[in-house]
């Protein structure tokens, strides 16, 4: 398998890079317990957390990711600059133009990934030259497309490229890794199911509040990007947990653009940590989690594919 040949995986995971998530801690975790954990470096960071929190991942010696935006890269250069000193393994630049990018990473031996949600998402990959490709469903948590589902996106573009091809979205546990990886995947693209491991950065009632929903519980759109302005373009909806903001501001993301009380209402469930008006953002797998699972957890339910896949083999 690519994974194992390029990073010695001992489990074909990749941590997907989670904002307010995926810190130093669950990124070293991730990879310490065979996988490879991305930092999630949101916007809102500053270069010197990016090293810090890096530094935290790279201690124990194993291969590790960065996720970028290339929207944000665009607004905070630094970031990149700060990626680059750090030399990860793998960097993920997703969600606007990142083709100015790729080439300054990979002549620093960097894998560079991104996430792609539909085939002509992937065709701009291909001529970019990116290393890899991600196969991002809708079903998946956070941002990205609402237009097609893992499955069938997968299989268009496993036949479109020779690359490697990570699936995302939907993939909750053994079952699924096993069948995208049935499908042709190197690998599964792994979020929501870190989502309350014990060296997440999610927060307590955060952490509740995704342990009581089910696959039923999550909604796309724009209204908390339109809410916290921190940038994101439109085109790029996410998946959270639906709440009361949600339902309040649906249908009308335009005023709440510029709607300043509904902003600070919603900058101040946020820092409260409030799952009523706080984004929490989570893909259709949520349904799956039931406890505070450490990543080594994680990744050993996850090493049961090889069960399902043998299984498969004798049908």
């Amino acid at each position: 398998m690519w994974l194992r040949e390029r990073f010695g995986l001992g489990v074909p995971v990749v941590g997907a890079p989670m904002a307010n998530v995926s810190g130093g801690k669950l990124t070293a975790a991730i990879s310490a317990a065979g996988g490879l954990g991305i930092l999630g470096a949101g916007s809102a960071v500053t270069a010197d957390w990016i090293r810090t929190e890096g530094a935290v991942a790279a201690a124990g010696g194993n291969p590790y990711g960065i996720g970028l935006m290339a929207w944000s890269v665009d607004e905070r250069p630094e970031h990149l600059d700060a990626v680059l000193e750090l030399k990860p393994a793998l960097v993920s630049l997703s969600f606007g133009d990142y083709t100015p990018y790729v080439e300054a990473l990979q002549k620093e031996g960097i894998v560079v990934a991104t996430q792609a949600g539909t085939v002509a998402d992937a065709r701009e990959a291909i001529d970019a030259g990116v290393d890899v490709i991600v196969a991002r469903g809708a079903e998946a948590g956070g941002h990205g497309r609402n237009e097609v589902a893992t499955l069938p996106l997968l299989q268009a573009i496993l036949d479109l490229t020779d690359r490697p091809v990570l699936a995302a979205g939907g993939i909750s546990g053994p079952r699924g890794l096993a069948a995208v990886l049935a499908a042709g995947a190197a690998g599964g693209w792994i979020g929501t199911a870190f989502l309350t491991c014990a060296e997440a950065l999610t927060s307590e009632p955060v952490r509740r509040r995704v342990i009581e929903a089910d696959e039923t519980d999550t909604v796309y759109g724009t209204v908390f990007d339109a809410a916290s302005r921190a940038g994101w373009p439109d085109e790029f909806g996410g998946r959270a947990l639906r709440n009361d903001f949600f339902d309040s501001w649906v249908g009308r993301e335009e005023e709440l653009k510029t709607q300043d009380s509904g902003h600070a209402d919603y900058v101040e469930g946020t820092r409260a940590a409030d799952p009523t008006r706080a984004s929490i953002y989570a893909g259709q797998g949520v349904g799956a989690l039931t406890g505070q699972p450490t990543a080594a957890e994680v990744l050993e339910g996850f090493a049961g594919y090889r069960t399902y896949l043998q299984a498969a083999s004798n049908q």
